[in-house]
């Protein structure tokens, strides 16, 4: 018996299926749980009105309150070095050193979206 070759083998491109992610819709969902949210992500923090006050866990922040977070529109700053972003997705991506979209896919999970 003679030695058959094997046909090689097909290479085709691997689809990786990839969820459309509506960044509004995470938006949305996350101020409407933003007294859940802030807390784990900030938990030396405090309600004050409409706002969650924190110290800034990027930078060696002494002072609470100097970072600020409106549980009404997720619009938040750390008025000591002027950072600040408009959403929760910019948010959690400052807080873990990420992408928007890589924040919007955690949060998205974390939401149960």
């Amino acid at each position: 018996m003679g030695c058959q070759k094997k046909p090689p083998a097909r290479s085709r491109p691997r689809r990786t299926r990839i969820r459309q992610l509506d960044f509004k819709a995470v938006a949305r969902s996350a101020v409407t749980n933003s007294r859940t949210l802030l807390p784990r992500w900030l938990p030396d923090g405090k309600r004050m009105g409409s706002e969650w006050l924190a110290r800034n866990p990027t930078r060696p922040d002494r002072t609470l309150g100097s970072f600020k977070i409106s549980l009404k529109s997720g619009r938040w700053a750390d008025f000591a070095t002027g950072d600040g972003g408009g959403d929760l997705i910019s948010l959690r991506a400052y807080l873990d050193g990420t992408s928007q979209r890589e924040a919007a896919i955690r949060l998205a999970e974390e939401l149960g979206l």
